[in-house]
């Protein structure tokens, strides 16, 4: 319908992102009817999710243009941005951001890197952006959610590793439950989402490689390369973000720092 109306590209794509933007804000104020509020949040993620991708495509345009070495501090940016996005899923923890830092850049930066080497990701700007900040941006999430769970795992047990420090346990083994259930549940997306490929969901990767005239199996098969990659990255990224957290939710005098309460997620 809006393409009856609408020639202009650029118009037609704003105005398609208007009627999705107006459909998720729907259903997020249909939940206030379980008193659920989440509307400020969804209205400021729709909001900034449209203007920084809009700029993405502008900054992308211009550097398609660039040579190849564009690619490094553009893809360092991102992982800046998703560790402190991802890092205010750990609260109040101390060292949040570092060990956020540190889980993304190995995680996605070094997946990204060997995948370079090996030649499964092309080094053209087309190809390598837009598939590294997927990887940046899955690493980011299962981060965030490694880092939450963690944080509530060990707020609802305050008393139970306080008692287990005053029996004379190491810090770091009274939460190595919680870091593994942590690490467990933020990889469930990345291993439902293989799972599930190419019977609940076709990715818009391939679809798109596809379109533009790829042989179907060999899109197929890249998009698993793609997924492949992103449970890499995801791992890695989880792993060394939650091994440094256990460490830092503790004083040098051995104290949890990260009590019960809700803590401000920033």
């Amino acid at each position: 319908m809006l393409k009856g109306w609408i020639e202009d590209p650029t118009l037609l794509g704003l105005a398609q992102a208007g009627v999705a933007a107006a459909l998720a804000f729907a259903v997020v104020l249909l939940a206030r009817r379980r008193r659920i509020h989440v509307e400020a949040d969804a209205a400021v993620a729709l909001v900034r999710g449209l203007v920084q991708i809009a700029l993405v495509g502008s900054v992308l345009a211009a550097l398609m243009r660039g040579p190849r070495w564009t690619s490094v501090p553009l893809l360092a940016a991102m992982m800046a941005a998703a560790a402190a996005t991802s890092m205010r899923r750990a609260g109040r923890i101390p060292g949040a951001f570092r060990a956020s830092l540190a889980g993304v850049v190995v995680g996605s930066g070094g997946v990204i890197a060997l995948m370079t080497l090996a030649g499964v990701i092309a080094t053209d700007l087309g190809t390598l952006v837009p598939v590294g900040s997927m990887l940046v941006a899955n690493a980011m999430n299962a981060n965030g959610l490694a880092l939450d769970r963690f944080r509530g795992e060990v707020q609802a047990h305050v008393a139970e590793i306080e008692t287990a420090l005053a029996l004379g346990a190491a810090p770091e083994e009274t939460v190595a439950r919680f870091v593994r259930s942590s690490y467990e549940a933020s990889l469930i997306p990345a291993i439902d989402s293989l799972r599930s490929l190419g019977i609940v969901w076709i990715p818009g990767l391939m679809a798109g490689m596809v379109l533009t005239g790829a042989p179907p199996l060999a899109a197929a098969i890249y998009q698993f390369v793609v997924l492949a990659t992103i449970l890499s990255s995801s791992a890695l990224s989880c792993l060394v973000s939650t091994t440094l957290i256990r460490k830092t939710a503790f004083s040098p005098a051995e104290q949890l720092v990260l009590r019960g309460g809700a803590a401000g997620r920033g």
